[in-house]
């Protein structure tokens, strides 16, 4: 029988020894970074779940060692699929290169091949450009006739309300940490920095009849999962929100998601989110000293954001307030006041990166064309590297002052105090959840 080997690059990178030393030292930090590690390659284990039964297939969580090409080999595969990110890329080259040593045939797919199929075309025997399930069949096909082609994309955006089941059983029996599940891909707003899969096509919903369906396979593996909604911005945009919570409640699971802040303005709907299961919601508030464009409704007064935040953690739901440093306008006064507000605030999680141009962004772009982008490897871009130069500081004053921030916002102090106010938050709903995330 044919088989197909899955390979994800997934989790936090640190291209530095220094900052990996340094972020590791800080508790907020580690505990964000191990989460993200733990996250399972949802878009890989979706293509496994349309595999017809002449195919057999493995799951392989990427690791740096040789291990991983002896792993992958030892299934001796007919094609192995490969899932990167701009930080994870050049890891996934190296694989591929070896693989292709050994006369093994690859597809990448992923963001960043998305945007640079070229450019993955350099290591890859194909590359999937888009949507993966839109062109799956076609390359098991061609696999099987040797006629495997460069590149596959199609013709139009993939229709979730055929989403495929992913196959969750391929992850290790030991329990998962974490779940995912995705409800939505791409994001009505188009905010210049974001790299998110909205470079995979307009916004699209899937229907509540098919999460309900993941979460009842879920449920049949893990009793009590944490779930991660694997969505860019859940609720923008979406006529259904009530019939998609309901799905999610009726499964009784405990979960974190991204959305806008602007649900904080809905008594209702962050009601309904609670009963639902929500105990924690990502919002970006992003960068304090510049506004940036195509942010479209997500446009407001900072204090007009941190009502609806009160609001939301009022629920019983911790909102995890995501920032950008290193826009244009920061200097060290403004990485200061950022310092202060977070200390200051009443945000019972906090996520602070370096401002990143990731390929195929508009802010990629408006660097590049002001040739401000630095020559460092796709490595460095990743949330925490400066790859860029910035316009009001150099970019050791940005490395530093970065740095600075990160040891205040997530320091042993700072952080006993979030965690305090998350399990406050959490009393506060009815059934209160026993969780320290």
């Amino acid at each position: 029988m044919p088989h197909v080997a899955f390979v994800p690059f997934t989790g936090l990178r640190v291209s530095t020894a220094e900052m990996l030393g340094f972020g590791m030292s800080l508790p907020g930090l580690r505990d964000r970074g191990e989460a993200l590690r733990e996250l399972p390659s949802l878009g890989l284990l979706t293509l496994a779940g349309m595999l017809s039964e002449e195919w057999t297939c493995s799951y392989h969580p990427s690791s740096s060692t040789q291990t991983l090409v002896d792993d992958v080999l030892a299934t001796v595969p007919d094609i192995v699929a490969v899932s990167a990110l701009t930080a994870s890329v050049d890891e996934a080259y190296r694989l591929c290169d070896e693989l292709r040593q050994a006369a093994v045939p690859t597809v990448l797919g992923g963001l960043h091949a998305t945007v640079l199929p070229e450019e993955a075309a350099l290591h890859a025997d194909a590359v999937c450009v888009g949507d993966g399930e839109s062109v799956w069949p076609e390359i098991l096909v061609d696999v099987l006739s040797k006629s495997l082609k460069q590149q596959y994309e199609p013709a139009r955006p993939f229709d979730l309300r055929l989403s495929p089941l992913p196959r969750f059983d391929l992850l290790p029996s030991k329990s998962i940490p974490r779940w995912t599940i995705q409800t939505q891909r791409g994001c009505p707003w188009a905010c210049e920095f974001c790299g998110a899969s909205r470079l995979l096509g307009p916004a699209r919903y899937k229907p509540a009849d098919r999460i309900d369906r993941e979460l009842e396979v879920i449920r049949g593996i893990d009793r009590t999962p944490w779930i991660e909604l694997a969505d860019d911005n859940t609720l923008a945009g979406r006529d259904d929100a009530m019939e998609l919570l309901s799905a999610i409640q009726k499964h009784s699971v405990r979960y974190f998601t991204e959305s806008d802040w602007r649900i904080g303005e809905n008594p209702a709907l962050v009601k309904a989110l609670t009963s639902s299961g929500c105990v924690q919601v990502l919002v970006g508030i992003e960068s304090l000293a510049f506004q940036y464009a195509g942010m479209g409704r997500k446009d407001a007064q900072l204090n007009r954001i941190m009502q609806a935040v009160d609001v939301i953690q009022d629920h019983g739901i911790v909102v995890n307030g995501c920032f950008i440093v290193g826009a244009d306008g920061e200097t060290n006064q403004s990485l200061d006041r950022l310092t202060s507000f977070i200390s200051d605030s009443q945000l019972a999680e906090v996520q602070v990166t370096v401002q990143t141009p990731f390929p195929g962004t508009a802010l990629y772009r408006r660097l590049a064309n002001h040739r401000r982008l630095l020559d460092r490897s796709w490595s460095h871009y990743n949330l925490f590297d400066v790859v860029y130069a910035p316009d009001m500081l150099s970019v050791s004053e940005l490395e530093s002052g970065l740095r600075r921030v990160l040891a205040e916002v997530f320091g042993a102090s700072e952080n006993r105090k979030r965690k305090r106010l998350r399990h406050q938050i959490w009393r506060s709903r009815p059934g209160w959840l026993r969780s320290s995330r």
